[in-house]
This record gives structure tokens, sequence and C-alpha cells, in this order.
């Protein structure tokens, strides 16, 4: 199958978004744009049956007037449509491990509810094996919320692994042209705060090692990208914390979760959550091993 960028659609305000995000994607990577919809009672297409007796019409009008409207706004990109007989879910993860990324639509959540994200899009981003991209809607947005926006964040801790997150956010950088913002948050301990505030030979040490650390595991990708314009951001403070921050009005955010065993529990850590339920522009969860 050749490579694509898939698009959970639904009809939703904030799926729609999400085509239209992953539409722009899809332009600058060079990829065929997949609107996939999952509807179990999808039946096998009739032959000569009058609109208001095919069961699939409204499947078919979602597909066509998304498909319509992407095509109209990108007319070089390649926008297929895919009906399937599935749990929404299940489909989802199966497109999944087939895309180069699938993009979801993510509902704009207020805090007190914001660990209730949706029955389908959170068991997508924890269990997919490839990139999964949250958009969210904003009020009255009629058009991609990446498309003034300047830069790509990505959120880092040094001692771990981060070959896959760095290989997709300097990638989508470079596509995107735009410079790459890379966060490492990192707690002050315990021993650093003093009754006047903090101790600035501690934090000087911290920031200066973390600092270090930062720029050796971004070196052979600055290599490797050479027209990434790169910089460097270290916060004393947590890591989900310094992420969210730094990506306030970037074009997007990249987190990465370890992947994990089949099982019923969703595990997601607190950067990830932190970055889903809080980050206003669009989030990537990257997984790796």
């Amino acid at each position: 199958m050749q490579p694509v960028v898939t698009v959970g659609l639904d009809g939703s305000p904030e799926s729609l978004t999400a085509a239209r995000w992953g539409a722009d994607e899809a332009e600058k990577r060079g990829l065929t744009l997949r609107l996939l919809h999952a509807w179990p009672l999808l039946a096998p297409e009739p032959a000569r049956v009058p609109a208001e007796a095919d069961q699939n019409y409204w499947a078919n009008r979602l597909v066509h007037t998304a498909q319509a409207e992407l095509r109209a706004r990108h007319p070089g990109l390649s926008v297929v449509g895919d009906l399937v007989a599935d749990d929404a879910q299940n489909a989802l993860l199966r497109a999944a491990s087939e895309s180069e990324l699938t993009v979801l639509g993510s509902r704009g959540l207020e805090p007190v509810q914001s660990y209730f994200l949706g029955d389908v899009s959170m068991p997508v981003v924890a269990r997919a094996e490839r990139p999964v991209v949250l958009v969210r809607a904003e009020p009255g947005e009629a058009t991609a919320p990446s498309a003034v926006r300047s830069r790509v964040v990505v959120g880092l801790q040094p001692n771990g692994p981060s070959d896959d997150l760095l290989e997709f956010a300097f990638h989508t950088a470079a596509a995107r042209a735009v410079p790459l913002v890379a966060v490492y948050g990192r707690s002050v301990p315990l021993h650093a705060r003093v009754p006047w505030g903090l101790d600035h030979a501690v934090t000087e040490e911290l920031t200066r090692d973390a600092r270090e650390r930062l720029s050796g595991v971004l070196r052979p990708w600055r290599e490797k990208y050479p027209r990434v314009d790169v910089v460097d951001s270290v916060r004393l403070e947590s890591p989900a914390k310094a992420v969210v921050e730094a990506a306030e009005g970037a074009a997007l955010l990249v987190v990465g979760r370890r992947r994990h065993r089949p099982g019923p529990a969703l595990r997601l850590g607190p950067v990830v959550q932190a970055a889903i339920h809080h980050g206003r522009c669009p989030v990537a969860v990257v997984p790796h091993d």
C-alpha cells in the first residue's frame, strides 16, 4: 500500500478540522490523504437503489462532501475515501498500522472534564504502533489550525529513548520549513529550594548539565537535518508543564510514549496526558521502545 495520512472522519466539527489539518500535512509530505469512516452497519453497495432506500447514503455523503472540500483546497493532493464496516476503534487501529500518520479530532474540553477525551481517540493514541495526531477544533475555526503557526515543539527527556520521536519531529519541521524547539523540562530538587527562593548556584549547575545533555541528544539530528533551525529550551519545571507552556501558539507539539503489551489499561505518561488535555495546538503522540 502506498504511504498515506489517514484521518478518522465522523462528521463532527473536530473530525472535519482534523481532515483539513491532515490534508495540509499530507500535501507537505507528498503523501496521499485517506478519509476513513467506520460504521458497523455499513451494507454492501447496492445497485440502482434510490437515495432514500440506501442505508449507506449518509456515510457516502459524509466522505464525498469532505473529499470535495479538500480537493478544492488542495488541487494537487490525492484524496481517497474509505468506508469500513467495522467498529471505529478497531478500524482506526488497523489503519494506523498501515499509515505514516493518523489524524483524529479532539474535543476542546475544560480542565475539570479533561480526563474524558472520548471513547475512540484515547485507545487509539494509547495502542497505535505509529504516530497519531490529535487536532482540536477552536470555536468558529474554519481552516486548518496550523496554517499561521510557525514552529514545531518536541518534548524530550535526554536520558530516555528518543530516536523515533526526533525522527518524526525533525522530519515534520523540515517538511514545513519551520524551526524546531526542543524542550527539556527538569523539576527543581528539594535541596535547591531555600527560604528566600532558589539557590542560584544549584539551578545554574542543573541548567548547564541539562543543556549539555540536550545538546548531545540533538547533535546527530542537527547533522542529519542541517536546514532545520533548532532551538534548545531547558526549563526548570515539571516536564509536563514545560511542554504545554512551550507549545503555546505552535504548529505542532510532539511527545512520546512507550510501546507496551496489549491489555485493558490505557497507559499514557503524565507528559502525554498534559499535552493531550491542556495543549491548545495539535499534538502528535509518537510511540517508541
